[in-house]
């Protein structure tokens, strides 16, 4: 048996990549038509989604590293002359930002080692100045234009967002450094000296707060041409990872077909843009072919605080997160001073474009990992772990599955029980219904919020593989009240057709009990 290439966990360096023999899944003609047909460019897409290779393959694309493109689409398709030009790469991974001082300092150091590099002399105080004499002086040394490469832009505002005043303040002067120092590549002196700028990040800030003096710069992030440059399409799984695929149907006892199918329900469904296409997480894809195993590996690398914090102050019914209707208009508002969830969300990969009509855009969480991982984060940040059995929380499923109401409606009244009064928001219907749709999502059911139907929402629906449970919430009103309302509004007609038994479901929360009050149900 031939043996497989390496699979490239944690490896973002292009060259380290095809010179182990890792897997290298060709985007080289996003690139070339990037560079072909433009200059200033800014993408941002969420954490480990192949950003930083980006970034390296240009690198190592403009250094005219030929040989590490053998086999590739540019190498035989694009006619590229494989010129070396001098590279300036700033990767704010390896950039101290702990301080507004230390920002500039390691900037500072990070300038200097390229014009060691290149036996240039800057006596600069200023990383403006810094910054625009080592372009220039590059230009004028190689007699070639310079290219700028830029990583993680956004990480010394980001990593302080969440943190209290004192962390907010550290990233606002840290915006106002980055924006004078990033206003250099527009500059009259500077910008004839350059062949390329692409800068990455995971947000798009406003272009008020960080691009203002860069306004030229052309924003790819949801860019039709350019929605699948980043992670993993339909056809790379079908085809570059068959073998993998085949290992790992070996090894679970499955077929291929069904490895390939639970492939994309846990790992695919990210879109970018108008443009109907998805892309595979491309870290949880390598994770879990390497493994032999399915697991929640993109979510585990980094626990969203910040965005739960983020949901709670807001109050915001995190139940809406399923089917959120947004105008496109939301994207491109992101500062760190005032701060809206849909962005972020966006933006840092918990939710993503399922449907666009007009300006109206449709989202909902891209896979069962966002999912079930976030709401079970979500779960956990709104019902305090030490107050309940977190057990408790994975045997509603299983009530609900078996029909067994009583035992299901009396461990939900014990996780409402477990809130203390001390961290309760305001208690009404939404707040219930956010903490029951957490409960009951985080017990790995296959559950919906707010869905619409033409004569109104459906608070939720929990679908089994032979019934489904159609639920309307209500506030110090009554059980038959809901009942009612699903009748007069015919909720149970958008399921009829499926074949299975459908259950109503009615439920009153009493904010003088702090709990829930009555319920009923009804089969139909």
């Amino acid at each position: 048996m031939k043996k497989l290439q390496k699979l490239p966990i944690g490896d973002s360096s292009f060259e380290s990549i095809r010179l182990d023999n890792c897997v290298y899944v060709d985007k080289t003609r996003h690139i070339f038509k990037m560079i072909d047909e433009g200059k200033y460019y800014f993408m941002s897409r969420p954490r480990r989604f192949g950003k930083s290779l980006t970034v390296s393959t240009l690198e190592c694309l403009f250094r005219g590293r030929r040989e590490l493109f053998g086999g590739l689409w540019i190498e035989g398709n694009s006619g590229w002359e494989w010129e070396s030009h001098p590279v300036i790469l700033l990767d704010f991974n390896e950039i101290s930002h702990d301080t507004p001082e230390n920002l500039k300092y390691s900037l500072r150091r990070r300038l200097k080692k390229t014009a060691d590099d290149y036996e240039i002399v800057s006596d600069s105080a200023l990383i403006m100045d810094q910054f625009r004499e080592l372009i220039v002086g590059l230009s004028r040394k190689t007699g070639r234009r310079v290219v700028i490469l830029i990583d993680e832009y956004d990480k010394p505002l980001i990593d302080h967002l969440g943190k209290g005043r004192d962390a907010l303040d550290i990233a606002k002067a840290s915006r106002d450094i980055l924006k004078s120092f990033f206003g250099v590549l527009k500059g009259g002196s500077v910008a004839s000296k350059l062949r390329f700028v692409f800068i990455t990040g995971v947000s798009k800030f406003s272009r008020v707060s960080i691009f203002s003096e860069l306004n030229n710069l052309v924003d790819i992030t949801m860019s039709e041409p350019y929605a699948d440059m980043l992670g993993y399409t339909q056809e790379d799984i079908c085809t570059v990872f068959r073998p993998y695929i085949k290992a790992l149907s070996e090894a679970v006892g499955d077929s291929e077909n069904r490895i390939i199918a639970k492939l994309e329900t846990f790992y695919n469904g990210y879109r970018f843009s108008k443009r109907n296409i998805r892309v595979y997480n491309p870290f949880s894809v390598l994770s879990a072919l390497l493994q032999k195993k399915f697991g929640n590996y993109w979510f585990e690398t980094g626990t969203p605080t910040f965005l739960v914090n983020l949901l709670r102050e807001r109050n915001y019914p995190v139940a809406a997160l399923e089917n959120l209707e947004l105008d496109e208009q939301i994207f491109s508002v992101f500062d760190i001073e005032h701060l809206r969830p849909e962005p972020v969300l966006f933006q840092t990969g918990y939710i993503t474009i399922r449907h666009v009509e007009d300006r109206v855009y449709t989202f909902g969480y891209p896979n069962e990992e966002v999912r079930i991982s976030f709401l079970k984060c979500l779960m956990f940040a709104h019902v305090p772990g030490n107050g309940v059995d977190q057990s408790l929380f994975l045997k509603l499923s299983g009530y609900l599955e078996k029909e067994n109401f009583g035992l299901f409606f009396e461990t939900m009244s014990s996780i409402f029980a477990s809130i203390p009064y001390a961290i309760e928001t305001k208690r009404d219907e939404a707040y219930f219904h956010t903490v029951f749709y957490l409960a009951v999502c985080a017990s790995g059911v296959n559950a919906d919020s707010e869905i619409l139907t033409c004569r109104g929402r459906i608070d939720m629906a929990v679908e089994f593989q032979d019934k489904i449970y159609i639920i309307e919430f209500k506030c110090n009103q009554s059980a038959e009240a809901a009942i009612s309302q699903i009748h007069e509004k015919s909720y149970a007609d958008r399921y009829r057709q499926r074949g299975k038994k459908i259950i109503l479901m009615g439920i009153d929360f009493s904010t003088e009990k702090r709990n829930i009050a009555e319920w009923k149900t009804e089969e139909q």
